[in-house]
């Protein structure tokens, strides 16, 4: 009898040749060919968008750089623009008219006492050191009189703080006297001048405002 066809056997596992077909698919290799889309790779890929690099674009706008305020700063009035205009009459003209009227009382004062008490060219200007010194001495009184005992009308401290010693003192005239003495030789007069008002004005004012506080502290025992 002629020899039946034999039936192919069943492939064995341990076949070698089935092994080796088998290394196209198998579950390692599957996993490196992920590799493409490894999430490592994906977060690397995102560097264009990362929040550090976006708060570094808003350097333009840097909450620490100062931004422009929505009101003007500079306390001058526009009078063109009507709302500023009825600012100004209704709240800073009595302001300005106190401390033009005291301005030009103290003002007429120290005129008054240039006359009366004339400096000689190239003496000292015991005048203008003497206007500067009492005008300091009356505004540490009257600053503690009103900060610490008196409840004043809001037009008391513009017109007879800022306007008449505003205007009865004077830096104008001192820096002048200091200039005439040092161009006309008096160097030494002239430096005196200069560093004796500073002292003395100073002294004055915090002198007349020690004393005021413990004439006051005094009375009220």
């Amino acid at each position: 009898m002629p020899n039946a066809p034999r039936k192919p056997r069943a492939a064995s596992h341990d076949s070698p040749g089935l092994v080796a077909s088998s290394e196209a698919i198998e579950p390692s290799e599957a996993i490196d060919s992920s590799k493409a889309i490894e999430p490592s790779e994906a977060i690397d890929s995102s560097k264009a968008i990362e929040p550090s690099e976006a708060i570094d674009s808003s350097r333009a706008i840097d909450p620490a750089e100062p931004i422009a305020p929505s009101e003007p700063v500079d306390p001058d009035v526009d009078l063109s623009v009507p709302a500023q205009r009825r600012e100004l009459a209704d709240g800073q003209a009595p302001v300005l008219a106190a401390v033009a009227i005291g301005g030009a009382l103290g003002a007429a004062a120290r005129y008054g006492a240039s006359l009366l008490w004339p400096t000689a060219a190239g003496a000292f200007p015991w005048t203008t050191l003497l206007v500067n010194v009492t005008g300091c001495a009356v505004i540490g009184v009257f600053m503690v009189l009103i900060t610490d005992v008196w409840t004043v009308h809001r037009l008391v401290r513009p017109f007879f703080g800022t306007g008449v010693l505003g205007g009865f003192t004077t830096f104008s005239t001192y820096a002048v006297d200091v200039q005439h003495l040092i161009e006309s030789d008096e160097a030494g007069t002239g430096l005196a001048h200069l560093a004796a008002t500073v002292v003395a004005a100073l002294a004055a004012v915090w002198c007349s405002a020690s004393l005021t506080r413990r004439l006051i502290s005094r009375r009220q025992r």
